[in-house]
């Protein structure tokens, strides 16, 4: 049971260390509390060795982790919809008032 758990922590880790390689070569200037030793080799190097350790898990750890990939993007879009309709007809509301 604490595999199929750690899937989808090693794959948040994987994702924060390309994050980091991905804001550093799009926005190099942006002011940042914190900086990265061994900037890029340590993020890549992170993501790998992750990668790795997640590749050596059992398939039906893998299934597990697709189903709440799935089940997790399904909600995430359909409350980013439902609040982006919210929003537009509270903007056109505004709008409205302001053209008054």
């Amino acid at each position: 049971m604490i595999r199929s758990s750690i899937t989808p922590i090693i794959l948040a880790f994987v994702m924060v260390c390309m994050g980091v390689l991905v804001l550093r070569r799009r926005e190099p200037d942006l002011a940042r509390p914190f900086k990265t030793p061994g900037m890029p080799w340590v993020p890549i190097l992170g993501a790998v060795i992750c990668l790795a350790q997640m590749a050596g898990l059992p398939l039906e750890t893998w299934a597990r982790l697709v189903i709440w990939l799935v089940v997790g993007l399904a909600i995430y879009f359909w409350y980013g919809r439902h609040h982006a309709e919210r929003l537009r007809e509270a903007g056109s509301s505004d709008a409205a008032i302001a053209a008054d």
